[in-house]
């Protein structure tokens, strides 16, 4: 984590008066479609309102927060028994028992709900109250990272399993939910932990970058993400501080296989040769990110193939689209059979962050004779500016995006060696093995991509000055004033 800041431009109000000592208001990119953990809702933990049985902490180890303990497997590895902790409540008052694990983690299992969590748990085949306090995750194989599957918060099991916004048992519960307008989140009263002194938050959806980086220099919020790229001139602001996240939130390019041109592999492979990673993250992110070529993240090194990496060569690169039948016409741009090499890229409209990317891969493929458009909210079909990214488990970093069917694959790729080695490490006990295997996988994957894999970016954020309490922590893709981000510890914020 980075912090930045100084005297400089004056906003019209000053810091630490958008609210009084105990109430925080932010500004959200984006309004989640649900606050249900069962149907998506901060899937990596972090969430301000729920607890799961589990919780990530700074240095991405795990720590128990509704169990007693950490899980330990049998000797066997098919079950996994937690004890609950006593006393728990939730925010409606009724007390935390094993019938609501049972329920929220049945209902993951259930096609009927339709949980887009149900791939990442192939691995369970039932879950059983062994008394009230007291479950048993029983699995179909042996699967020794399984507790990273239990940071999912809890919901009662009263509860719908698509019930937008249900109790839970975090620092936090919501009061109001204006959709397209805010979030009012204030202290649950049956909270068990210490209360936090930040009493009262509320969430302002604000989309559009331009508009959420001029109200928080008025003055309308205590803390906003920013796109890297404005991070300087933010950092001038009077009484504000930019804070900078490492992370495993990539950024790529998506290209469909059913495109003419994208669904070749030889344009694919010749575009990842054709692209100045540093160049693009120097002049489209500020140079705030590092140069990504798979979706596996730096921050699980030991998982990392070192040589799954493209090197700068636009020479290889048109030698590649040349053998291919891709050969340059009089205004530079290729064609095969009539098709010339071109395609659109989307990116999110008010997004300048993906748009600055758009951009910059555009100009650069030109280069190579590939005419890209970058476009605005071009729809189904076109190529997409795409994140994700988990930095605390490989499998959940890249198996749903790159296996054939994947949750997360939606290009259509299917490369048998990269589902052979993603399989063998979904099931491997022993730790090396795993760790070959996913290295495996990058080495299949890189010689016929499904993607241009161009970043890891770094998150950025302005807060006012007068707020501390951010501990440093590598962010997942999902993240803002509702689940991870500089508040992921919000309860531990304090006004100086």
């Amino acid at each position: 984590m980075v912090l930045a800041g100084c005297t400089g431009e004056s906003a019209p109000n000053k810091p630490g008066t958008v609210n009084d000592n105990t109430t925080m208001t932010l500004a959200a990119t984006a309004e989640p479609a649900t606050l249900n953990p069962v149907q998506g809702f901060a899937p990596e933990g972090g969430s301000r309102m729920y607890d799961g049985l589990v919780e990530y902490q700074a240095d991405r180890t795990l720590r128990a927060v509704l169990a007693t303990e950490l899980p330990q497997p049998a000797a066997d590895g098919r079950s996994w028994t937690v004890k609950l902790r006593s006393g728990v409540k939730f925010s409606d008052g009724s007390p935390l028992t094993a019938a609501d694990v049972v329920a929220e983690y049945s209902a993951v299992l259930n096609p009927a709900v339709k949980s887009p969590l149900r791939p990442d748990f192939d691995m369970l085949s039932g879950v059983t109250a062994v008394d009230d306090l007291t479950v048993r995750f029983d699995l179909s194989f042996p699967y020794p990272t399984f507790p990273t599957r239990l940071v999912l918060g809890v919901i009662p099991h009263t509860a719908s399993a698509t019930d937008p916004q249900p109790p839970g048992t975090g620092p936090y519960a919501v009061t109001g939910w204006d959709k397209g307008k805010q979030l009012v989140l204030v202290l649950n009263k049956n909270y068990a932990g210490t209360p936090p002194k930040v009493v009262k938050l509320t969430v302002v959806f604000v989309p559009d970058d331009a508009t959420r980086i001029s109200r928080m220099h008025n003055g309308d919020f205590d803390g906003v993400e920013v796109p890297p790229q404005q991070a300087v001139a933010v950092a001038k602001y009077d009484g504000v501080k930019v804070i900078t996240e490492d992370t495993a939130d990539y950024r790529a390019v998506s290209l469909p296989t059913s495109n003419p041109v994208t669904g070749d592999r030889a344009v694919r492979l010749a575009m990842n040769f054709a692209v100045d990673r540093k160049d693009l993250i120097g002049t489209a992110l500020g140079g705030k990110g590092t140069p990504a070529y798979t979706p596996m993240p730096d921050s699980l090194p030991e998982f990392v193939d070192p040589g799954a990496t493209y090197r700068l060569d636009r020479q290889a690169a048109g030698r590649i689209l040349d053998q291919a039948g891709w050969l340059a016409g009089a205004d530079g741009i290729r064609s095969r059979g009539g098709v010339r090499a071109a395609f659109t890229v989307s990116y999110p409209a008010g997004d300048m962050e993906r748009r600055a990317v758009a951009q910059a891969f555009a100009k650069q493929l030109r280069g190579v004779g590939i005419d890209v458009t970058a476009t605005p909210d071009a729809g189904a079909g076109a190529a997409q500016i795409v994140d994700g990214g988990n930095p605390f488990d490989p499998d959940l970093a890249v198996r749903q995006v790159l296996r054939t069917g994947g949750a997360a694959n939606t290009t259509g790729y299917s490369n048998p060696g990269v589902d052979a080695a993603l399989d063998s490490a979904h099931k491997a006990t022993d730790p090396a093995a795993r760790a070959t295997a996913f290295r495996a996988a990058q080495r299949a994957y890189i010689g016929d991509p499904s993607m241009v894999t161009l970043a890891f970016v770094t998150h950025t954020y302005a807060v006012h000055d007068n707020w501390s309490g951010s501990v440093a922590i590598t962010e997942p893709s999902v993240h803002g004033p509702l689940t991870w981000g500089p508040w992921w510890n919000l309860a531990t914020w304090t006004i100086r």
